[in-house]
């Protein structure tokens, strides 16, 4: 398929610690997906819950399809789909640990179906994020001069 689709959830990076990453699948009704084929999409905010042993994605903006009757809500929440045993090993670790489930990144694969990359997180603390920002900054400085040295 030659038009995939990536969109990334910049923001888990910045406030969380990803601790373990998943693909999983997702289910959408059609508008949805030709929604996300034109990136009308967002995963800022967004969450993943258990529910009666199901996960659950809730918060994911899917702007409405022009040109679609009988649109849903846009931040309605959508099942995720795994193997059992990767539900319950992943509910384990969220009870037991306080662990949360986000998503990272939404995309379509070689066959046109749509994924999604999860991850689960621990929450940063601000001086975890300063000190990133801080080796970030770092990190462009020393490309900056070695890009200085290296042009002379």
């Amino acid at each position: 398929m030659k038009n995939r689709v990536r969109i990334e959830n910049n923001k888990a990076f910045h406030d969380y610690h990803v601790i373990e990453t998943i693909q999983a699948g997702i289910e959408l009704l059609g508008s949805e997906v030709k929604s996300i084929r034109n990136g009308s999409v967002s995963l800022r905010d967004s969450y993943a819950k258990f529910e009666n042993g199901e996960l659950y994605l809730h918060g994911m903006h899917i702007a409405r399809y022009h040109g679609s009757f009988g649109n849903t809500d846009p931040l309605r929440k959508r099942k995720l789909l795994l193997h059992r045993s990767q539900l319950q090993r992943w509910q384990r670790k969220v009870e037991e640990k306080g662990l949360t489930i986000v998503p990272l990144s939404l995309y379509t694969n070689d066959r046109g179906l749509v994924k999604l990359d999860i991850a689960l997180v621990r929450g940063k603390k601000v001086f975890d994020k300063r000190r990133d920002i801080k080796e970030r900054e770092v990190k462009r400085q020393i490309e900056k001069h070695k890009r200085y040295l290296g042009a002379k």
